[in-house]
Protein backbone atom coordinates (compact mmCIF):
# COMPACT_ATOMS: atom_id res chain seq x y z
CA UNK A 1 0.00 0.00 0.00
CA UNK A 2 1.29 3.47 -0.90
CA UNK A 3 0.17 7.03 -0.33
CA UNK A 4 -1.11 8.60 2.88
CA UNK A 5 -2.45 5.27 4.24
CA UNK A 6 0.66 3.14 3.71
CA UNK A 7 1.03 2.33 7.42
CA UNK A 8 -2.29 0.50 7.32
CA UNK A 9 -0.60 -2.23 5.29
CA UNK A 10 0.86 -3.37 8.62
CA UNK A 11 -1.68 -5.75 10.17
CA UNK A 12 -0.96 -4.92 13.79
CA UNK A 13 -1.29 -1.17 13.19
CA UNK A 14 -4.46 -1.70 11.16
CA UNK A 15 -6.06 -3.59 14.05
CA UNK A 16 -4.92 -0.96 16.54
CA UNK A 17 -6.23 1.94 14.45
CA UNK A 18 -9.64 0.29 14.02
CA UNK A 19 -9.98 -0.31 17.75
CA UNK A 20 -8.84 3.22 18.55
CA UNK A 21 -11.39 4.86 16.24
CA UNK A 22 -14.20 3.17 18.18
CA UNK A 23 -12.65 3.67 21.60
CA UNK A 24 -11.62 7.30 21.14
CA UNK A 25 -15.01 8.19 19.65
CA UNK A 26 -16.50 6.86 22.87
CA UNK A 27 -14.02 8.91 24.88
CA UNK A 28 -15.00 12.13 23.14
CA UNK A 29 -18.67 11.32 23.61
CA UNK A 30 -17.85 10.91 27.28
CA UNK A 31 -16.06 14.25 27.42
CA UNK A 32 -19.06 16.08 25.96
CA UNK A 33 -21.46 14.27 28.30
CA UNK A 34 -19.27 14.86 31.35
CA UNK A 35 -18.87 18.59 30.64
CA UNK A 36 -22.59 18.97 29.97
CA UNK A 37 -23.47 17.11 33.18
CA UNK A 38 -21.11 19.28 35.27
CA UNK A 39 -22.65 22.46 33.87
CA UNK A 40 -26.16 21.10 34.51
CA UNK A 41 -25.36 20.20 38.12
CA UNK A 42 -23.67 23.52 38.91
CA UNK A 43 -25.85 26.05 37.06
CA UNK A 44 -23.25 26.64 34.32
CA UNK A 45 -20.30 27.15 36.69
CA UNK A 46 -17.04 27.67 34.79
CA UNK A 47 -15.12 27.21 38.05
CA UNK A 48 -16.63 23.78 38.71
CA UNK A 49 -15.89 22.67 35.14
CA UNK A 50 -12.32 23.88 35.58
CA UNK A 51 -11.90 21.90 38.81
CA UNK A 52 -13.18 18.66 37.23
CA UNK A 53 -10.90 19.14 34.22
CA UNK A 54 -7.96 19.82 36.54
CA UNK A 55 -8.69 16.65 38.53
CA UNK A 56 -8.65 14.57 35.35
CA UNK A 57 -5.23 15.84 34.29
CA UNK A 58 -3.54 16.39 37.68
CA UNK A 59 -2.20 12.79 37.90
CA UNK A 60 -0.23 13.43 34.73
CA UNK A 61 1.94 15.85 36.68
CA UNK A 62 2.96 13.15 39.15
CA UNK A 63 2.82 9.85 37.29
CA UNK A 64 3.48 10.36 33.56
CA UNK A 65 7.27 10.06 33.85
CA UNK A 66 6.72 6.85 35.79
CA UNK A 67 4.48 5.68 32.92
CA UNK A 68 7.31 6.36 30.46
CA UNK A 69 9.64 4.31 32.63
CA UNK A 70 7.16 1.42 32.54
CA UNK A 71 6.98 1.74 28.74
CA UNK A 72 10.76 1.30 28.42
CA UNK A 73 10.85 -1.65 30.83
CA UNK A 74 7.74 -3.77 30.15
CA UNK A 75 5.49 -5.20 27.42
CA UNK A 76 3.60 -2.21 26.02
CA UNK A 77 0.80 -4.34 24.60
CA UNK A 78 0.04 -5.82 28.01
CA UNK A 79 0.18 -2.42 29.70
CA UNK A 80 -2.30 -0.99 27.19
CA UNK A 81 -4.66 -3.95 27.62
CA UNK A 82 -4.78 -3.53 31.40
CA UNK A 83 -5.18 0.27 31.20
CA UNK A 84 -8.13 0.08 28.78
CA UNK A 85 -9.84 -2.62 30.84
CA UNK A 86 -9.61 -0.47 33.99
CA UNK A 87 -10.94 2.56 32.10
CA UNK A 88 -13.95 0.52 30.96
CA UNK A 89 -14.78 -0.45 34.56
CA UNK A 90 -14.52 3.18 35.72
CA UNK A 91 -16.79 4.41 32.93
CA UNK A 92 -19.32 1.66 33.72
CA UNK A 93 -19.52 2.68 37.38
CA UNK A 94 -20.09 6.35 36.52
CA UNK A 95 -22.74 5.43 33.95
CA UNK A 96 -24.59 3.41 36.59
CA UNK A 97 -24.57 6.38 38.97
CA UNK A 98 -25.93 8.73 36.31
CA UNK A 99 -28.64 6.34 35.10
CA UNK A 100 -29.78 5.69 38.66
CA UNK A 101 -30.06 9.41 39.38
CA UNK A 102 -27.61 9.16 42.28
CA UNK A 103 -24.73 11.05 40.67
CA UNK A 104 -23.26 14.04 42.47
CA UNK A 105 -20.52 16.46 41.50
CA UNK A 106 -17.99 14.75 43.75
CA UNK A 107 -18.67 11.44 41.93
CA UNK A 108 -17.68 13.06 38.64
CA UNK A 109 -14.58 14.57 40.22
CA UNK A 110 -13.53 11.21 41.67
CA UNK A 111 -14.06 9.48 38.32
CA UNK A 112 -12.01 12.17 36.56
CA UNK A 113 -9.17 11.73 39.05
CA UNK A 114 -9.14 7.93 38.70
CA UNK A 115 -9.22 8.11 34.91
CA UNK A 116 -6.34 10.59 35.04
CA UNK A 117 -4.23 8.05 36.96
CA UNK A 118 -4.86 5.43 34.26
CA UNK A 119 -4.14 7.90 31.46
CA UNK A 120 -0.82 8.85 33.08
CA UNK A 121 0.38 5.34 32.23
CA UNK A 122 -1.66 4.66 29.07
CA UNK A 123 -0.76 7.77 27.06
CA UNK A 124 3.07 7.53 27.00
CA UNK A 125 2.85 3.77 26.49
CA UNK A 126 0.44 4.20 23.56
CA UNK A 127 2.53 6.88 21.88
CA UNK A 128 5.76 4.87 22.07
CA UNK A 129 3.91 1.68 21.02
CA UNK A 130 3.28 3.11 17.53
CA UNK A 131 6.92 2.60 16.57
CA UNK A 132 6.81 -1.03 17.73
CA UNK A 133 3.94 -1.70 15.36
CA UNK A 134 5.30 -0.07 12.20
CA UNK A 135 9.06 0.49 12.58
CA UNK A 136 11.13 3.62 12.01
CA UNK A 137 10.49 4.06 8.28
CA UNK A 138 6.70 4.25 8.61
CA UNK A 139 6.68 6.12 11.91
CA UNK A 140 5.91 9.65 10.57
CA UNK A 141 3.02 8.31 8.50
CA UNK A 142 1.67 6.14 11.32
CA UNK A 143 1.92 9.03 13.79
CA UNK A 144 0.01 11.31 11.41
CA UNK A 145 -2.61 8.62 10.82
CA UNK A 146 -2.97 8.26 14.58
CA UNK A 147 -3.78 11.97 14.75
CA UNK A 148 -6.18 11.47 11.83
CA UNK A 149 -8.19 8.75 13.52
CA UNK A 150 -8.21 10.73 16.76
CA UNK A 151 -9.58 13.68 14.82
CA UNK A 152 -12.11 11.44 13.06
CA UNK A 153 -13.27 10.23 16.45
CA UNK A 154 -13.53 13.85 17.61
CA UNK A 155 -15.74 14.62 14.61
CA UNK A 156 -18.03 11.62 15.11
CA UNK A 157 -18.00 11.45 18.92
CA UNK A 158 -19.24 14.95 19.86
CA UNK A 159 -21.85 14.96 17.11
CA UNK A 160 -23.28 11.64 18.30
CA UNK A 161 -23.01 12.73 21.92
CA UNK A 162 -25.08 15.85 21.23
CA UNK A 163 -27.82 13.78 19.62
CA UNK A 164 -27.77 11.11 22.35
CA UNK A 165 -27.79 13.63 25.21
CA UNK A 166 -30.81 15.37 23.69
CA UNK A 167 -32.65 12.08 23.09
CA UNK A 168 -31.55 9.78 25.95
CA UNK A 169 -29.52 11.78 28.48
CA UNK A 170 -25.89 11.71 29.55
CA UNK A 171 -26.02 8.32 31.29
CA UNK A 172 -26.46 6.32 28.09
CA UNK A 173 -23.55 8.16 26.49
CA UNK A 174 -21.33 7.14 29.38
CA UNK A 175 -22.52 3.54 29.12
CA UNK A 176 -21.63 3.47 25.43
CA UNK A 177 -18.19 4.84 26.27
CA UNK A 178 -17.61 1.98 28.72
CA UNK A 179 -18.35 -0.52 25.95
CA UNK A 180 -16.10 1.28 23.46
CA UNK A 181 -12.94 0.49 25.46
CA UNK A 182 -13.43 -3.16 24.60
CA UNK A 183 -12.64 -2.40 20.93
CA UNK A 184 -9.06 -1.51 21.84
CA UNK A 185 -8.71 -4.49 24.17
CA UNK A 186 -9.86 -6.90 21.44
CA UNK A 187 -7.57 -5.29 18.85
CA UNK A 188 -4.56 -5.57 21.15
CA UNK A 189 -5.17 -9.24 21.87
CA UNK A 190 -5.59 -10.04 18.15
CA UNK A 191 -2.12 -8.71 17.27
CA UNK A 192 0.78 -10.94 16.29
CA UNK A 193 3.53 -10.28 18.87
CA UNK A 194 6.23 -11.77 16.63
CA UNK A 195 5.61 -8.98 14.08
CA UNK A 196 6.30 -6.16 16.55
CA UNK A 197 9.54 -4.17 16.22
CA UNK A 198 10.69 -4.62 19.79
CA UNK A 199 14.05 -3.53 21.07
CA UNK A 200 15.79 -4.92 24.10
CA UNK A 201 13.96 -3.67 27.23
CA UNK A 202 15.86 -1.46 29.65
CA UNK A 203 15.90 -3.52 32.83
CA UNK A 204 17.20 -0.57 34.85
CA UNK A 205 15.63 2.32 32.97
CA UNK A 206 15.76 5.45 35.12
CA UNK A 207 13.67 8.58 34.73
CA UNK A 208 16.67 10.83 35.34
CA UNK A 209 18.52 9.32 32.36
CA UNK A 210 15.70 10.34 30.03
CA UNK A 211 15.71 13.87 31.43
CA UNK A 212 19.47 14.15 30.96
CA UNK A 213 19.12 12.99 27.37
CA UNK A 214 16.59 15.75 26.67
CA UNK A 215 18.54 18.50 28.43
CA UNK A 216 21.62 17.66 26.38
CA UNK A 217 19.64 18.27 23.18
CA UNK A 218 18.69 21.92 22.44
CA UNK A 219 16.74 20.75 19.38
CA UNK A 220 14.44 18.84 21.76
CA UNK A 221 14.31 21.47 24.49
CA UNK A 222 12.95 24.28 22.27
CA UNK A 223 9.84 22.45 20.94
CA UNK A 224 9.13 21.05 24.42
CA UNK A 225 9.36 24.53 25.96
CA UNK A 226 7.06 25.97 23.28
CA UNK A 227 4.61 23.11 23.85
CA UNK A 228 4.63 23.87 27.57
CA UNK A 229 3.50 27.47 27.08
CA UNK A 230 0.98 26.77 24.31
CA UNK A 231 -0.40 23.76 26.19
CA UNK A 232 -0.80 25.72 29.41
CA UNK A 233 -2.53 28.75 27.89
CA UNK A 234 -3.80 27.89 24.42
CA UNK A 235 -4.87 24.25 24.30
CA UNK A 236 -7.76 24.40 26.79
CA UNK A 237 -10.58 23.73 24.33
CA UNK A 238 -12.14 21.06 26.54
CA UNK A 239 -13.09 23.96 28.82
CA UNK A 240 -13.45 26.92 26.46
CA UNK A 241 -15.72 25.29 23.85
CA UNK A 242 -18.60 24.28 26.16
CA UNK A 243 -18.45 27.67 27.88
CA UNK A 244 -18.47 29.50 24.56
CA UNK A 245 -21.38 27.43 23.27
CA UNK A 246 -23.57 27.70 26.32
CA UNK A 247 -22.79 31.10 27.86
CA UNK A 248 -22.04 33.18 24.74
CA UNK A 249 -24.24 31.67 22.04
CA UNK A 250 -26.89 30.07 24.26
CA UNK A 251 -26.52 26.78 22.40
CA UNK A 252 -28.20 23.50 23.35
CA UNK A 253 -26.50 20.10 23.37
CA UNK A 254 -26.98 19.60 19.62
CA UNK A 255 -25.39 22.95 18.77
CA UNK A 256 -22.54 22.34 21.21
CA UNK A 257 -21.84 19.07 19.41
CA UNK A 258 -21.73 20.93 16.09
CA UNK A 259 -19.28 23.51 17.45
CA UNK A 260 -17.01 20.77 18.75
CA UNK A 261 -17.32 18.88 15.47
CA UNK A 262 -16.27 21.96 13.49
CA UNK A 263 -13.11 22.22 15.56
CA UNK A 264 -12.42 18.50 15.13
CA UNK A 265 -13.01 18.65 11.36
CA UNK A 266 -10.20 21.17 10.99
CA UNK A 267 -7.99 18.94 13.14
CA UNK A 268 -8.74 15.99 10.87
CA UNK A 269 -7.73 17.89 7.75
CA UNK A 270 -4.42 18.87 9.39
CA UNK A 271 -3.77 15.27 10.42
CA UNK A 272 -4.35 14.06 6.85
CA UNK A 273 -2.05 16.76 5.50
CA UNK A 274 0.77 15.63 7.79
CA UNK A 275 0.55 12.02 6.54
CA UNK A 276 2.67 13.17 3.59
CA UNK A 277 5.58 13.94 5.93
CA UNK A 278 8.46 11.50 5.46
CA UNK A 279 11.16 12.99 7.66
CA UNK A 280 11.84 15.07 10.71
CA UNK A 281 10.33 18.59 10.46
CA UNK A 282 12.57 21.59 11.02
CA UNK A 283 12.49 23.75 14.12
CA UNK A 284 11.20 26.61 11.96
CA UNK A 285 8.17 24.51 10.92
CA UNK A 286 7.26 23.93 14.57
CA UNK A 287 7.59 27.60 15.50
CA UNK A 288 5.71 29.03 12.51
CA UNK A 289 2.80 26.61 13.02
CA UNK A 290 2.58 27.75 16.66
CA UNK A 291 2.56 31.36 15.46
CA UNK A 292 -0.36 30.65 13.12
CA UNK A 293 -2.25 28.87 15.88
CA UNK A 294 -1.91 31.83 18.25
CA UNK A 295 -3.30 34.23 15.64
CA UNK A 296 -6.28 32.02 14.77
CA UNK A 297 -7.23 31.26 18.38
CA UNK A 298 -7.19 34.96 19.21
CA UNK A 299 -9.46 35.77 16.27
CA UNK A 300 -11.77 32.84 17.13
CA UNK A 301 -12.26 34.32 20.59
CA UNK A 302 -13.88 37.39 18.99
CA UNK A 303 -16.28 35.40 16.76
CA UNK A 304 -19.33 37.64 16.13
CA UNK A 305 -21.80 34.76 15.84
CA UNK A 306 -22.26 31.00 15.88
CA UNK A 307 -21.58 30.40 12.13
CA UNK A 308 -18.42 32.52 12.26
CA UNK A 309 -17.31 30.65 15.38
CA UNK A 310 -17.67 27.32 13.56
CA UNK A 311 -15.48 28.51 10.67
CA UNK A 312 -12.82 30.10 12.86
CA UNK A 313 -12.70 27.16 15.26
CA UNK A 314 -12.29 24.82 12.31
CA UNK A 315 -9.23 26.81 11.18
CA UNK A 316 -7.95 26.89 14.77
CA UNK A 317 -8.35 23.11 14.99
CA UNK A 318 -6.27 22.75 11.83
CA UNK A 319 -3.49 24.93 13.21
CA UNK A 320 -3.49 23.23 16.62
CA UNK A 321 -3.04 19.71 15.23
CA UNK A 322 -0.48 20.82 12.66
CA UNK A 323 1.59 22.42 15.43
CA UNK A 324 1.26 19.49 17.86
CA UNK A 325 2.11 16.97 15.11
CA UNK A 326 5.14 18.96 13.96
CA UNK A 327 6.43 19.11 17.53
CA UNK A 328 5.65 15.43 18.08
CA UNK A 329 7.53 14.33 14.96
CA UNK A 330 10.51 16.56 15.71
CA UNK A 331 10.81 15.14 19.22
CA UNK A 332 10.17 11.48 18.39
CA UNK A 333 12.38 11.34 15.31
CA UNK A 334 15.20 13.16 17.09
CA UNK A 335 15.34 11.16 20.32
CA UNK A 336 17.46 8.10 21.01
CA UNK A 337 15.34 4.90 20.80
CA UNK A 338 16.63 3.76 24.19
CA UNK A 339 15.03 6.77 25.88
CA UNK A 340 11.95 7.15 23.69
CA UNK A 341 9.38 5.99 26.23
CA UNK A 342 10.71 8.45 28.80
CA UNK A 343 11.08 11.27 26.26
CA UNK A 344 7.49 10.83 25.11
CA UNK A 345 6.39 10.63 28.73
CA UNK A 346 7.94 14.08 29.19
CA UNK A 347 6.13 15.19 26.04
CA UNK A 348 2.85 13.90 27.48
CA UNK A 349 3.57 15.52 30.83
CA UNK A 350 4.09 18.88 29.16
CA UNK A 351 1.12 18.72 26.76
CA UNK A 352 -1.44 17.20 29.12
CA UNK A 353 0.10 17.78 32.54
CA UNK A 354 -0.27 21.53 32.11
CA UNK A 355 -4.05 21.08 31.79
CA UNK A 356 -4.85 21.37 35.53
CA UNK A 357 -3.21 24.78 35.70
CA UNK A 358 -4.56 25.83 32.32
CA UNK A 359 -8.07 24.72 33.22
CA UNK A 360 -8.04 26.54 36.55
CA UNK A 361 -6.62 29.69 34.99
CA UNK A 362 -9.06 29.62 32.09
CA UNK A 363 -11.97 28.97 34.45
CA UNK A 364 -10.91 31.95 36.56
CA UNK A 365 -10.71 34.19 33.49
CA UNK A 366 -14.09 33.02 32.20
CA UNK A 367 -15.77 33.62 35.56
CA UNK A 368 -14.58 37.23 35.67
CA UNK A 369 -14.28 38.33 32.06
CA UNK A 370 -16.51 35.94 30.12
CA UNK A 371 -15.96 32.80 28.07
CA UNK A 372 -14.30 34.67 25.19
CA UNK A 373 -11.38 35.70 27.41
CA UNK A 374 -10.11 32.13 27.63
CA UNK A 375 -9.62 31.95 23.88
CA UNK A 376 -8.31 35.50 23.43
CA UNK A 377 -5.76 35.37 26.25
CA UNK A 378 -4.69 31.84 25.32
CA UNK A 379 -4.17 32.87 21.72
CA UNK A 380 -2.19 35.99 22.60
CA UNK A 381 0.11 34.14 25.01
CA UNK A 382 0.68 31.38 22.41
CA UNK A 383 1.49 34.05 19.83
CA UNK A 384 4.04 35.73 22.10
CA UNK A 385 5.62 32.37 22.96
CA UNK A 386 5.97 31.53 19.27
CA UNK A 387 7.62 34.88 18.55
CA UNK A 388 10.08 34.29 21.41
CA UNK A 389 10.81 30.76 20.14
CA UNK A 390 11.37 32.12 16.63
CA UNK A 391 13.96 34.56 17.96
CA UNK A 392 15.70 31.78 19.89
CA UNK A 393 15.64 29.50 16.85
CA UNK A 394 17.18 32.20 14.67
CA UNK A 395 19.84 32.98 17.26
CA UNK A 396 20.72 29.29 17.59
CA UNK A 397 20.98 28.89 13.83
CA UNK A 398 23.18 31.99 13.60
CA UNK A 399 25.49 30.81 16.41
CA UNK A 400 26.01 27.41 14.79
CA UNK A 401 26.41 28.68 11.20
CA UNK A 402 29.86 28.42 9.56
CA UNK A 403 31.91 31.61 9.79
CA UNK A 404 33.99 32.32 6.68
CA UNK A 405 36.20 34.65 8.74
CA UNK A 406 36.96 32.08 11.43
CA UNK A 407 40.55 31.13 12.12
CA UNK A 408 41.84 28.23 10.07
CA UNK A 409 41.45 25.63 12.77
CA UNK A 410 39.47 23.33 10.51
CA UNK A 411 36.28 23.57 12.57
CA UNK A 412 34.43 26.07 10.46
CA UNK A 413 32.64 27.40 13.56
CA UNK A 414 32.51 30.83 15.09
CA UNK A 415 34.63 31.64 18.07
CA UNK A 416 31.60 32.22 20.22
CA UNK A 417 30.33 28.68 19.69
CA UNK A 418 33.56 26.77 19.42
CA UNK A 419 33.06 25.13 22.80
CA UNK A 420 29.67 23.65 22.04
CA UNK A 421 30.87 20.10 21.55
CA UNK A 422 32.91 20.14 24.73
CA UNK A 423 29.89 21.23 26.74
CA UNK A 424 27.71 18.42 25.42
CA UNK A 425 27.23 15.56 27.93
CA UNK A 426 28.43 12.15 26.67
CA UNK A 427 24.95 10.63 26.44
CA UNK A 428 24.03 13.22 23.81
CA UNK A 429 26.53 11.62 21.45
CA UNK A 430 25.49 8.01 22.02
CA UNK A 431 23.33 5.83 19.85
CA UNK A 432 21.41 6.42 16.63
CA UNK A 433 19.10 9.33 16.20
CA UNK A 434 20.83 11.59 18.68
CA UNK A 435 22.35 14.01 16.21
CA UNK A 436 20.40 16.74 14.47
CA UNK A 437 19.18 15.34 11.12
CA UNK A 438 18.94 17.52 8.07
CA UNK A 439 15.28 17.19 7.13
CA UNK A 440 15.53 13.47 6.45
CA UNK A 441 14.13 10.45 8.26
CA UNK A 442 16.01 9.96 11.50
CA UNK A 443 18.02 6.74 11.67
CA UNK A 444 15.99 5.36 14.52
CA UNK A 445 15.12 1.77 15.25
CA UNK A 446 11.74 2.11 16.82
CA UNK A 447 9.68 4.80 18.21
CA UNK A 448 4.13 7.06 21.81
CA UNK A 449 -1.30 12.01 22.11
CA UNK A 450 -0.98 13.64 22.21
CA UNK A 451 -3.56 13.33 23.36
CA UNK A 452 -3.91 12.56 24.35
CA UNK A 453 -5.94 8.49 25.69
CA UNK A 454 -5.66 11.82 25.03
CA UNK A 455 -8.05 13.29 25.17
CA UNK A 456 -5.78 15.09 22.98
CA UNK A 457 -5.19 18.47 24.58
CA UNK A 458 -6.41 20.11 21.40
CA UNK A 459 -10.03 19.95 22.56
Amino acid sequence: MTGPFRSLAVRNFRLFAAGQVVSVAGTWMMIVAQDWLVLALTDDSAGALGVVTALQFAPLLLLTLFGGRLADRHDKRLLLTVANAISAVLALVLAALVLSGAVRLWHIGLFALALGVVNAVEVPVRVSFVSEMVGAELLPNASALSAAYFSTARVVGPALAGLMIAALGTGWVMLLNAASYLATVVALRMMRPQELHRGAPESRARIVDGLRHVMARPDLVLPLALLAVVGLCGLNFQLTLPLLAKTVFGADADAFGLLTTAFAAGSLVAALVTTARRGRPSGRTVVVSALLFGVLETVAGWSPGFPAAMVLLSLTGFASIYFVQAANHRIQLGSDPRYRGRVMALYTLIVQGSTPFGALGTGWLAERFGARSGLVVGGLVSLLAAVAALLVERATARDTAPDPDAAGDGTGTRAGSAGTASRTPPEALEGPGTREPREAPAPVESLERPDPREPDRTL
